[in-house]
């Protein structure tokens, strides 16, 4: 198997990791309200999705509310692992795989 094909690959598992955790995040803030900090569960979610937050709120402008970035960064790796499939798709034709 390609080189190219597999780090587009790993990246795209690493994406998806993050929007299920960031996902996970979202689901147990609405079950667990104010006390989700204290939620074991919430915490391990938080450091599994805090690069990828971090990053969002670097690159936006201050305006943009704390508490909109999370979301702000579902929609962004959403996207981001739509390209990684096109680009997927893209290499396997080049290197005429099924895929």
């Amino acid at each position: 198997m390609p080189v190219d094909l597999i780090l587009v690959q790993i990246a795209r598992v690493a994406v998806e990791i993050a929007v299920f955790a960031l996902f996970g995040r979202g689901v147990l803030a609405l079950l667990a309200g104010r006390q989700r900090h204290d939620n074991l569960f919430y915490k391990i979610l938080e450091t599994i999705t805090g690069p990828a937050v971090t990053a969002v709120r670097r690159i936006t402008p201050r305006c943009v509310i704390d508490a909109h970035i999370p979301i702000l960064t579902f929609f962004l790796l959403f996207w981001l692992w739509i390209a990684l499939a096109i680009a997927k798709r893209h290499l396997c034709g080049l290197h005429g795989l099924v895929c």
